[in-house]
């Protein structure tokens, strides 16, 4: 049984550079297959995080019967909201305030300044004991809307499809037959509330030529449970009104979203599978082209076993820095990326799991598209490898 010798690590480091062009292509094709990886993981890791910090466990939605799943086709009564806050002691009181916030959700077409198409954007009616209960919310430019104006979420332009200058504070807007001043900008940790406008309830209403409301929501106080409040709910048949849990809802939403997340997943899937017949393509041609380099390092006493290392070496090689291009552009160009979506608008999340994920779907591309070519060749006769043209 013959000594297994393994090749010099330099001598597969000094064949990526002998071709250089055929070495670009592939690192070019390579790096193109992990940045789509990491795009479309990418894209289920910010839709995942946004619904996962959308829910505060706190707080608690007043919404019609049937509507947790819809709060936009919600109506509940206007007199709901005072009737919440001077009747349930689950809601948190603090220095004479009550943490109740009356709210009209809806989806409407809105007019940016920058375009003359409207586009759908998602709309909240809200009062100022909005910011008690979504403790979430923070302005982090201008004020709070008064009459006329509203305040748009951090990721609005993206749900609208305009440029996030449109929506600087001090533009207009037209949104149900009126034009809205930008008053300031919010964010929200990066939650789906995100990507909304706030409004004044009162003007909102009246736009609408509505009284009531789509949804009401409140924050317990220490020590007590969702279970008080449904309790009322389900007394008071009057007010035809039904609780759901916050982080209930968007749990319900993610259930909603997951044929979404496995389109994506599949999709993960076949840019995979793609990447391994493109790569084992591109080692075929590198590989045929040597066929009597091989079968040479075959007569000097290197075993088939040590040159398909040496093969799998430099793809791996390759492969690896290709994983890191793409890491390295995924960070600079995509994360945080807003994308446009149904429930709104999120932002791509380029995070360890996505980064691990595309960087071992590299190195798995590296070695498999290795492997076949470098077996085919391997089993040539060396006389007749040493014959080829």
């Amino acid at each position: 049984m013959g000594t297994f010798r393994l090749l010099p690590w330099e001598y597969g480091v000094r064949n990526l550079f002998r071709r250089p062009s055929r070495t670009l292509l592939t690192l070019m094709g390579l790096t193109l297959v992990v940045l789509l990886v990491m795009i479309v993981v990418g894209f289920i890791r910010g839709l995942e995080s946004s619904l996962s910090v959308s829910g505060d466990p706190r707080v608690v939605l007043i919404h019609a019967p049937g509507g947790s799943e819809n709060v936009e086709n919600s109506t509940v009564a206007g007199r709901t909201g005072p009737v919440l806050a001077a009747s349930v002691e689950a809601v948190q009181r603090r220095y004479g305030q009550t943490y109740v916030s009356p709210e009209i959700y809806l989806g409407t077409r809105v007019t940016t300044s920058g375009s003359d198409v409207p586009a759908l954007g998602l709309v909240r009616g809200v009062t100022p004991s909005a910011h008690l209960v979504r403790r979430q919310v923070q302005v982090v430019e201008g004020k709070w809307p008064v009459r006329g104006e509203l305040m748009a979420g951090r990721l609005a332009s993206a749900k609208l499809g305009c440029r996030d200058a449109d929506l600087a504070v001090g533009n207009a807007i037209t949104l149900e037959g009126r034009e809205w001043t930008i008053s300031g900008r919010f964010a929200s940790v990066g939650s789906a509330l995100e990507s909304e406008l706030w409004c004044p309830l009162a003007d909102l209403q009246t736009a609408m030529k509505r009284q009531d409301y789509s949804l009401v929501a409140i924050t317990l106080s220490p020590g007590t449970s969702f279970a008080d409040v449904d309790e009322f709910c389900k007394e008071r048949l009057d007010l035809e009104i039904q609780a759901t849990p916050e982080t209930a809802y968007y749990a319900n939403l993610q259930k909603h979203y997951a044929p979404v997340r496995a389109m994506a997943w599949l999709v993960v899937g076949l840019v995979t599978v793609a990447g391994v017949f493109a790569g084992m393509n591109a080692m075929y041609g590198s590989i045929v082209g040597r066929v009597k380099e091989l079968a040479t390092l075959q007569t000097i006493g290197f075993t088939r076993r040590a040159i398909t290392l040496s093969l799998v070496q430099e793809a791996v090689l390759l492969a690896a820095a290709a994983s890191l291009v793409a890491s390295g552009l995924s960070l600079l160009l995509l994360d945080g990326t807003a994308v446009r979506f149904t429930m709104g608008a999120f932002a791509l999340r380029i995070d360890g799991v996505t980064l691990l994920l595309g960087c071992a779907t590299g190195i798995s591309l590296g070695v498999i598209g290795a492997l076949p070519p470098a077996f085919q060749v391997m089993r040539m006769p060396i006389v007749e490898a040493l014959k080829a043209i």
